[in-house]
């Protein structure tokens, strides 16, 4: 496990590499004010996950990545499952709680599934889950304010984090894009990275809906380890061995079972 100084290095670095398209071993030194031989370990890890690409010193991104579809557009990507997902994942919210619901496509369907709940507190820096619940007579919604995402239609940044401070919640419920064993939940989306964290820090109990498709996925930034990990909200698709590892680790994975119905 990386440690939290090793981290923050990494996701400078990469932040740099996003910013300037490459980086030398040299100039990260002086910026990140430790020695070219950390650095260079540094590069070199971060090459060897295959998130930068390394020669002589210096690095780059292994190449342009394809944009994340924006999310009007993935709510209708994999429907079947996130409709699936976002059924068995509103079961675990009880009436009278208070939860916060992230970001993404798939929480949008676990909104969705919140219809005729009572007395519940939802806090969201979702556009999309605050405009599904907002109908919801005996649902509370708090839409956290801060940076608007365009793409995502959320919330982020210093304001957001400043906001999460004022609320409690019993249940903290996320999507994430990526999911590895090895590498943890990561983002490709570096300024979300804080934003995701203080929301994760807000309750001992994370619950994560995602996808058969997220996982042995790595983004660019670390958001937090696999063991972080509460519950764990999949469908039927997902790989048994990743399940089975995430179990050992006293993970609860809860499988919904995704109906036969065309996406879109």
């Amino acid at each position: 496990m990386p440690s939290r100084a090793r981290e923050a290095r990494f996701n400078r670095i990469l932040e740099i590499a996003h910013q300037e398209g490459m980086v030398n071993a040299v100039e990260l030194s002086r910026q990140l004010g430790v020695s070219e031989v950390t650095v260079r370990r540094d590069l070199r890890e971060l090459s060897e996950k295959g998130i930068l690409r390394r020669w002589y010193g210096q690095a780059a991104l292994p190449g342009p990545r394809p944009e994340e579809p924006p999310i009007i557009q993935r709510l209708h990507e994999n429907r079947k499952y996130k409709e699936a997902i976002g059924c068995a994942a509103a079961s675990l919210i009880k009436d009278g709680e208070s939860i916060f619901l992230g970001s993404g496509s798939t929480t949008v369907y676990v909104a969705r599934n919140l219809s005729g709940r009572s007395k519940l507190t939802v806090v969201t820096n979702s556009l999309n889950v605050g405009i599904e619940l907002a109908a919801q007579n005996n649902i509370t919604v708090v839409v956290l304010g801060g940076l608007l995402r365009p793409t995502e239609l959320s919330l982020t940044g210093h304001i957001t984090e400043q906001s999460l401070k004022e609320v409690r919640v019993d249940k903290v419920m996320i999507g994430i894009p990526a999911i590895s064993l090895d590498h943890g939940l990561t983002n490709d989306y570096l300024p979300e990275v804080v934003t995701d964290r203080a929301v994760i820090n807000m309750s001992p109990e994370l619950i994560v809906v995602a996808d058969h498709t997220k996982f042995g996925k790595v983004g660019s930034a670390f958001v937090a380890p696999v063991s972080r990990i509460t519950t764990l909200v999949t469908d039927n698709c997902a790989d048994g061995a990743a399940l089975a590892a995430m179990r050992e680790l006293g993970i609860k994975i809860i499988q919904a079972e995704a109906v036969q119905a065309a996406d879109g």
